[in-house]
């Protein structure tokens, strides 16, 4: 081949290559009538009732799995840690220390004991209940749990009605699913909903979270604090009822002397021993039945509040989508949530009798 018929070949295979690596031209848009966006619309209404109702399930058998926890921790570590001869020795010591610095306050013994053993109870059952699971945590997961399942839906909707999954996506960028604007990044749609993994690292989810826990002010399960109070009240007046009696005895081991005295305080510590191994049965029991009411109600506020409880950020978004597509009802969480009475675990002979009850 000579010369002249590379130089006119040259071109022609290039522009071949150029043509074989062009991309291919975009499919057309298909045409949707208004009418199939309509009905589109009502399924993901649709959906979004069905995806309510499965998230309800799943918070509820979560906060289920909590309280049977944090009865099961109160029952191993607290009770046993409070009714012990040595804690009630210590809190004697706490109570004397309260009713010197008083000055005059009436029942300061008794509030300051309940505070106290209010950070007991936090340390000793809820915080290592926490590592496992708790209320914030469920509230997130039952959150996530509806974004997925309305992932789940959208491709099954747009098969459905023929409709590409790209123009769905464009539909649904216009549905609001947060709205707490402004700034605009306190607002998000439902495909920024069901499209961002994992869905913590949304803004506007992150702001829909934080309005939750501000709105219920402090969270998980605080008010136990008025649980604390009974128990801190009897134990503060029996102990008050025993100093008189107790710094007697010392006085008298005092004079004494050593030896006889020695034995004295010897007696002093067993009678201490007695009433309170004979009180112990009393004590057990109104923890069990003042913690138990209290945990109960504090409990059911967070399975049924629609705007502080684990269901809050679920019925946020599916309200927002459903109002926007025209459905005509807002999400409720008090639907499939009815209070039963907490069963014990086998595993315990003796547990916190709830009481659950709506106020």
């Amino acid at each position: 081949m000579n010369l002249r018929a590379l130089a006119i070949a040259a071109p022609l295979l290039l522009a071949g290559c150029a043509t074989s690596a062009r991309a291919p031209a975009p499919a057309p848009a298909v045409v949707v009538s208004s009418a199939t966006w309509q009905q589109i619309d009502r399924d993901i209404v649709s959906a979004s009732q069905q995806a309510t109702e499965q998230t309800k399930l799943f918070a509820r058998g979560s906060m289920e799995h909590w309280r049977i926890r944090v009865y099961e921790q109160t029952e191993e570590n607290f009770i046993p840690w409070f009714s012990s001869y040595w804690t009630q020795e210590w809190l004697s010591m706490k109570v004397s220390w309260y009713t010197i610095n008083a000055g005059g306050e009436q029942d300061a013994s008794a509030t300051r004991l309940a505070s106290y053993l209010l950070e007991q109870y936090q340390e000793r059952v809820l915080a290592p209940v926490a590592v496992e699971i708790d209320p914030d945590a469920i509230l997130g997961q039952s959150t996530e749990f509806y974004a997925k399942q309305m992932a789940a839906q959208m491709p099954l909707i747009a098969q459905r009605y023929g409709v590409p999954v790209a123009q769905l996506n464009g539909r649904l960028q216009k549905v609001p699913a947060i709205a707490l604007g402004p700034p605009p990044a306190r607002d998000a749609s439902l495909y920024q909903i069901i499209s961002t993994t994992p869905l913590n690292t949304l803004p506007a989810y992150a702001a829909l979270i934080d309005k939750i826990h501000t709105d219920g002010g402090a969270k998980g399960i605080a008010s136990t604090d008025a649980g604390m109070a009974p128990v801190a009240k009897r134990a503060s007046q029996r102990m008050e009822s025993e100093m008189a009696p107790r710094g007697a005895a010392s006085a008298v081991a005092a004079a004494a002397g050593k030896l006889v005295g020695g034995l004295i305080s010897v007696g002093v510590v067993g009678i201490r021993a007695i009433i309170q191994a004979n009180d112990r049965p009393d004590s057990e029991a109104l923890i069990r039945s003042s913690l138990g009411n209290t945990f109960d109600k504090a409990w059911l506020k967070l399975v049924q509040n629609p705007t502080t409880g684990v269901m809050a950020g679920t019925l946020h978004m599916a309200g927002q989508v459903e109002r926007s597509l025209g459905g005509d009802e807002q999400p409720s969480v008090g639907s499939g949530v009815t209070p039963v009475e907490w069963q014990p675990p086998q595993s315990t002979t003796q547990q916190i009798e709830p009481n659950v009850q709506g106020e």
